[in-house]
């Protein structure tokens, strides 16, 4: 069907919730707006799909989300009767309709007979990655759109293991997804009716308090928290999100007492009025965090997005100042600090292990080397990591101890299955107290691994493809990067080339040989210095990101070279 037959059905169709008729009737006349909107269905990919709120097939609303959780509900009728009955866990963030979202996908699995269990408020998304694991249910339901803009919200499907659904069954799900073209007859059953016939439970403080009792296992050293921790000033932001339900309750368990609220950033406003983008690795996100700390003589600054799977900081300079740590850094400084204080506690494990991206820093690589702890890379995407931790645990291959991407998401401890920023503000706060008793800050720990271990610097570079046109554009680079086969970047010889879709890698003496990972459409290129260029298409987004890292013998040639490979690259980009 053409954009404008998909919209006239839209536009006849009786009882269509009247914000969206009202919203049509908004956009009219916009014909591009409406083509945007009514050209194809929004993607729906492994990590679930996330678009702009409005009407329309390629838009968030109550229709596309019910086609969203139709199809899980008839993959979920494909399995065994037991299976089926552990049910669903549902959660929801700060955003617009995130509440309405998760009940109408209570209300069409419910027609299903499938049991949901929905957190009775917003609740960060590692909750509802706990939740799937305490209360057995065989998937999870998250609303969110993470660090996206207001305009924006999304749909995340979790498997059994509490991480988000693996590619296999991921597919599966999305075929069923496709298959269910009418969007309007949909059945949606009364919550009433569900919960009379005991097919939808309300929860919330009973997962909290299970939740807050395995959080306080993240502290390290709780000595460190009583003479130091407790009296350290530490700011920190929820962004308008999830994190005000439980950051308060986390900190004061553990034991830090001099904390205070950015209370601007404490209102659940999902027009996110203190932010251009509620997104903690932009500078602009940390302003009032800032200010209070500069008030306050903060010695950190804290801040998660909207869902709090992610953490961005911020460390308080010798001039008063605060820098903004990237996501590098600070898992950087995060593994560091595990691995020593197991060392010290002389519990290393002889089988540890650490799981990354494999667009994230190689300085964690070189940490767990002098640890003699094994870098397990994985593609990216948290569900990855996940798998891996899974099957440490089915085989007794490794113990987990830390998992990240680059991306400001990090794992402590294995009882969540996904990017945890509760676990990652109680170690992270535990961090700054260990330099903080040496007369340090975090920004002085990671100097000390700089000089220790090489001076790292890494760079991600979004480029949007927005519009009808922008999958196609999209599909067109990747194809001429493949196409062309690049031999240099800023004139260093590419050494390997890994293509994550064939799953070969490319050797420049013409060897090729296969790698173990799963089909992506990634690539990556290393070159003979050290460097490392991958490019990577968005699951969720119109954007490719290219990634580059680089190390040097100081700071200043490290951030020299990387902005030297920046430009070589898009250069390539701008042929």
């Amino acid at each position: 069907m053409s954009w404008q037959d998909n919209y006239q059905t839209w536009k006849n169709t009786e009882n269509l919730d009247l914000e969206l008729k009202a919203q049509l009737v908004a956009i009219a006349d916009n014909e591009d707006e409406l083509a945007d909107a009514f050209t194809a269905p929004m993607e729906f990919g492994t990590a679930g799909m996330r678009g702009v709120l409005g009407p329309g097939i390629n838009r968030m609303n109550i229709y596309t989300v019910r086609q969203a959780t139709e199809g899980l509900a008839l993959f979920m009728d494909t399995l065994d009767e037991a299976t089926r009955n552990r049910g669903v866990a549902i959660s929801f963030d700060s955003r617009y309709n995130s509440e309405l979202f998760a009940h109408e996908a209570a209300r069409v699995l419910g027609a299903h007979k499938i049991p949901t269990y929905v957190f009775d408020q917003l609740r960060p998304t590692p909750e509802l990655s706990f939740a799937v694991r305490q209360l057995h249910t065989y998937a999870g339901i998250m609303i969110t759109a993470s660090h996206n803009p207001k305009q924006y919200n999304g749909y995340k499907i979790y498997g059994p293991d509490g991480g988000q659904m693996p590619p296999k069954e991921a597919d599966l799900i999305t075929s069923y997804v496709r298959k269910v073209t009418d969007l309007f007859t949909i059945t949606a059953v009364p919550e009433r009716d569900l919960r009379e016939a005991g097919l939808m439970q309300l929860i919330g403080e009973d997962v909290d308090q299970v939740y807050l009792e395995n959080l306080k296992t993240i502290s390290i050293n709780k000595d460190l928290i009583e003479t130091t921790g407790k009296h350290m000033k530490l700011v920190y932001s929820p962004l308008h999100g999830t994190g005000k339900v439980l950051a308060q309750r986390i900190l004061n368990n553990a034991g830090f007492q001099g904390f205070s609220i950015v209370t601007k950033q404490a209102i659940l406003d999902p027009e996110f009025p203190t932010v251009p983008f509620p997104n903690p690795e932009f500078p602009e996100a940390f302003d009032l965090a800032i200010s209070l700390g500069q008030k306050e003589d903060a010695d950190v600054l804290i801040a998660t997005d909207p869902d709090a799977d992610r953490l961005g900081t911020a460390v308080r300079q010798p001039d008063g100042s605060y820098k903004l740590l990237t996501g590098n850094q600070i898992a950087s400084i995060l593994l560091h600090y595990i691995l020593q204080a197991h060392k010290d506690a002389g519990d290393l494990p002889t089988n540890g292990a650490v799981v990354k991206s494999i667009v994230s820093t190689e300085l964690a690589t070189k940490i767990a080397e002098a640890y003699g702890v094994k870098m397990i890379d994985v593609e990216t995407g948290f569900k990855f990591i996940a798998e891996q931790i899974e099957h440490f645990e089915n085989t007794g291959a490794h113990e987990f101890l830390f998992g990240f991407e680059e991306s400001y998401g990090y794992l402590i401890k294995p009882f969540v299955r996904d990017k945890d920023a509760m676990q990652t503000t109680l170690l992270l706060a535990e961090v700054a107290a260990y330099y903080k008793a040496q007369g340090k800050t975090l920004y002085d720990g990671l100097q000390a691994l700089y000089a220790t271990y090489g001076y790292f610097a890494e760079k991600t570079i979004s480029k949007d493809f927005p519009g009808i046109q922008g999958g196609a554009e999209m599909q067109k680079l990747m194809a001429r990067f493949r196409d062309e086969k690049p031999s240099v970047f800023n004139d260093v010889a590419i050494a390997v080339t890994e293509d994550y879709l064939t799953q070969k890698a490319s050797y420049a003496d013409g060897k090729v040989v296969n790698m173990p990972l799963p089909v992506s459409n990634v690539l990556k290129y290393k070159l003979e210095d050290g460097t490392w260029i991958a490019i990577r298409p968005s699951g969720t987004e119109p954007k490719i990101k290219f990634y580059v890292g680089t190390q040097a013998d100081s700071e200043t040639n490290a951030a020299e070279k990387l902005a030297a490979f920046e430009t070589a690259l898009e250069k390539f980009i701008a042929q």
